[in-house]
């Protein structure tokens, strides 16, 4: 049997994900859509050291090991499919060490932290995970205006906290409290009611609080998108239609989210995708 070349590789990666972000890349064109995958492999690969490694010494290993290969990657010297696939075209689009340490720095924080005390602390939290992400993405998509980082960064952490919203209750059960102790506090809802799954009218107002908190980003950040780069950043926004409608999907299901994962079927997807790449509409 052949071995798989890199972009083999990061492709094969990045579709078993079975992503929202991997329904974007299916319209970009052909050198922005290897970047932008080999990328996505890259943070996917980072993640999955996190969580899909019981052992937090053989997490912190495997992460240090990831963190000489982008110093050996960006020195000329890569070694794993992953960077062999995004170096050559990291120059382009200004991909740099300092973006995938950051990923891999948020990364970490998941090994050392699973409570977060308030919003700016989850936000510090947010900002690597996705903020910088968003930043990358919107390089590869063809950023041209300085002004649409400050966008990227702000999609970045609408994205992340409906992924909070939405994985609570699996989170809770592996031990990671995302949601804000000030919060949590403010709604008198227990860190143990979330493990134990119980839902309750306290909860219900803390998601919807959640809810209406990350819905609004997703307006701050359309209303930083320069004209200009509106085009050029479709699959971000492509991305932004498909959280929302996930989003709104969870608030009109009444927030169960402690016994489940609700999802968007793939077609379903596909189809909000088609309708902002045809449509230019969002949500």
């Amino acid at each position: 049997m052949r071995a798989m070349t890199p972009e083999q590789y990061v492709q094969q990666k990045a579709a078993a994900s079975g992503s929202s972000f991997y329904y974007a890349f299916l319209f970009l064109p052909r050198e922005r859509r290897a970047a932008i995958t080999a990328f996505y492999a890259f943070c996917r690969e980072v993640d999955d050291v996190v969580d899909e490694i019981s052992d937090a010494q053989v997490a912190q290993t495997k992460l240090a090991w990831w963190r000489r290969e982008v110093h050996s990657a960006f020195a000329g010297q890569p070694s794993h499919p992953v960077m062999q696939a995004l170096m050559p075209l990291a120059p382009v689009y200004g991909i740099t060490a300092a973006h995938l340490e950051a990923v891999i720095e948020g990364c970490q924080m998941d090994l050392t932290q699973s409570r977060y005390l308030d919003l700016p602390d989850l936000s510090r939290y947010c900002h690597l995970v996705a903020g910088i992400v968003g930043e990358v993405a919107a390089r590869i998509f063809g950023q041209t205006q300085e002004a649409t980082t400050a966008y990227a960064h702000k999609m970045g952490l609408a994205f992340q906290l409906t992924n909070i919203i939405r994985d609570v209750g699996e989170d809770a059960l592996r031990g990671r409290i995302y949601l804000p102790i000030s919060e949590l506090q403010q709604f008198d809802v227990k860190a143990h009611e979330l493990i134990k799954r119980q839902y309750s009218e306290r909860f219900t107002a803390l998601m919807q609080f959640q809810t209406e908190r990350a819905l609004a980003l997703y307006d701050e950040a359309l209303a930083l998108l320069p004209t200009e780069d509106r085009r050029a950043q479709k699959p971000g926004l492509m991305m932004a239609s498909i959280y929302r409608t996930l989003l709104r999907e969870i608030q009109a299901d009444g927030y169960q989210v402690l016994h489940q994962r609700v999802s968007l079927t793939p077609l379903r997807k596909f189809w909000l995708a088609w309708k902002t790449q045809a449509l230019g509409r969002v949500g």
